[in-house]
């Protein structure tokens, strides 16, 4: 196995690199950098970012050329997100967009969809949120009872949506909705594409234990949605679901940032001190980071294993269930380990005198417990690889 990148990608680290350093902005990555503390600024500040981002063209770089892409390979784009991740820079402000509704209708949707939406993706002009969870459909998906029915040209929609990410900051939103009733409840689904403005969508923001409200409930009432907003073919959306939901769970550039969220931990413990010692020097946290390292270059090599598909021509498909698995589940435990070496430090919110980098081990650790319920449950996971993977026979 050779990990080694070639020298074209080599060569186009370095241009990365050069271009963070001219474009990250002054101060940024010091305790003297502060993000806006009014929400909608903050949005805006990075919205802006994402936008000097798309000017250089490192947003969307593996899409077709003829959609607003580069047409890079995934190596590229691997390499992109490492660097990004090495200089901590700004976290863009349409992922949801770029990482799963943007491929998404590259595979599935037609080529009024493609040019309707995907450039404006890529711009930032279009922010999107994915309408999937419901209040008795969150794992079992397939029980969803969103409502469409046909009239015309319109599908109309009623129906509650819920733990809806960035529904409240989107203008567009990735619909699953349930237009035959009658079929087995993995068909008889459809996926539609929905403008938020129009008629009959409310959004409630939801607060999380974090104190954020990213997630939401989505409710709609008789929303009318032209039937040409339809991804993919009616009644067969479980396939256009299976798609999408291979590129929600493939890796990025996560092997990256587990890297340096350990790095992070071990400059932690050797700075905070037990006992009159560093904790690096106590035998129970030098063993937990030492696991934490084995794991951490799992996720890696299972990033370079999805990229190598990718490579040869495949696209996301069951066995991304893996690394989303292994690494929603590490990262719960390389937060613990962050407020284990902090000690009743590391129960100090932001809001504190005396916390240590304003809070962010007990965010992390808090928040953590999100990534083994969002995009599937670890045991819907582990149900995944052992029939599709594996092809282990059904409980």
């Amino acid at each position: 196995m050779d990990l080694t990148y070639p020298p074209e990608a080599e060569a186009f680290r370095q241009e990365v690199i050069a271009w963070l350093q001219a474009n990250l902005p002054s101060g940024w990555g010091t305790p003297q950098f502060k993000l806006p503390g009014d929400p909608k600024q903050r949005r805006a500040w990075h919205v802006d970012w994402h936008r000097k981002m798309h000017a250089a063209g490192y947003v969307g770089l593996t899409w077709p050329k003829e959609y607003g892409g580069q047409g890079a390979d995934p190596v590229m784009s691997m390499m992109l997100n490492e660097e990004l991740t090495r200089f901590e820079a700004p976290q863009g402000a349409n992922a949801l967009g770029t990482r799963i509704v943007g491929p998404t209708i590259i595979q599935f949707g037609n080529e009024e969809q493609k040019r309707a939406h995907l450039s404006k993706i890529l711009s930032g002009e279009e922010m999107w949120c994915l309408g999937m969870s419901e209040p008795g459909a969150g794992s079992d998906l397939a029980s969803l009872q969103t409502r469409a029915v046909e009239e015309g040209d319109f599908f109309v929609v009623n129906g509650q949506k819920v733990w809806t990410s960035s529904a409240h900051l989107a203008n567009y939103i990735y619909l699953l909705v349930r237009t035959d009733p009658t079929a087995e409840k993995h068909r008889g689904i459809s996926v539609l594409l929905v403008d938020m403005k129009t008629p009959g969508i409310v959004v409630r923001p939801l607060k999380q234990i974090t104190g954020e409200s990213e997630f939401n409930e989505v409710f709609l009432q008789d929303v009318r949605v032209p039937r040409s907003n339809l991804l993919g073919e009616k009644n067969q959306g479980w396939r256009v679901i299976m798609g999408q939901l291979g590129y929600e769970r493939s890796g990025g550039s996560r092997g990256m940032n587990c890297q340096r969220a350990l790095e992070d931990l071990v400059r932690l413990a050797r700075n905070t001190y037990r006992n009159g010692k560093p904790a690096s020097e106590d035998p129970i946290i030098r063993r937990k980071l030492a696991q934490l390292a084995i794991e951490v270059n799992i996720v890696r090599l299972t990033d370079y294993k999805e990229m190598t598909i990718q490579l040869q021509g495949g696209r996301p498909g069951p066995e991304t269930s893996f690394g989303k698995l292994f690494w929603s589940e590490l990262n719960q435990r390389l937060s613990s380990v962050g407020v284990q070496i902090l000690g009743l430090e590391g129960t100090l919110s932001k809001q504190s005198s005396d916390v240590v980098k304003n809070g962010e081990y007990l965010y992390a650790f808090l928040r953590a417990y999100g990534n083994t319920i969002e995009m599937g449950t670890s045991e819907i996971q582990r149900n995944i690889i052992g029939e599709r993977v594996l092809g282990l026979p059904r409980g």
